[in-house]
């Protein structure tokens, strides 16, 4: 069974910068959707960005110009490059995939039907 590794979460000081990476395993997204979701405590899942299998992007409004989401060649793993960070972007970050869309809008992080990582804190303190 494929599986989505993420790392790049750390604890960091506001207008700092963090690179997240996921990494699938056993399988590859050729033609897939690949994004970052995340959720703060009391918050809602909020979908961070998304790269499609042409490399046409989404971002959230709250993270445009500050975030930047790209993948690697394989298209087995997806980074998200975070600039310019804000306390209100302390969350835990999920990796996901899906070989049809992911959605803008979800119900909540680690839906059925697409593929999620376990996770990783982000902190930012002011």
């Amino acid at each position: 069974e494929g599986k989505l590794l993420e790392s790049g979460g750390a604890s960091v000081q506001a207008g700092g910068s963090l690179r997240l990476s996921c990494t699938a395993s056993g399988f590859t997204f050729d033609d897939s959707d690949m994004g970052w979701y995340r959720q703060a405590p009391g918050n809602e899942c909020e979908a961070v960005s998304i790269i499609n299998g042409d490399g046409i992007t989404y971002y959230a409004d709250s993270v445009k110009g500050r975030f930047t989401i790209s993948q690697d060649n394989a298209k087995t793993t997806v980074y998200l490059q975070m600039n310019s960070l804000k306390p209100e972007d302390t969350a835990v970050y999920y990796c996901a995939a899906d070989p049809d869309k992911l959605l803008r809008r979800p119900a909540m992080c680690g839906y059925d039907g697409s593929s999620w990582g376990q996770g990783t804190q982000v902190t930012v303190s002011s």
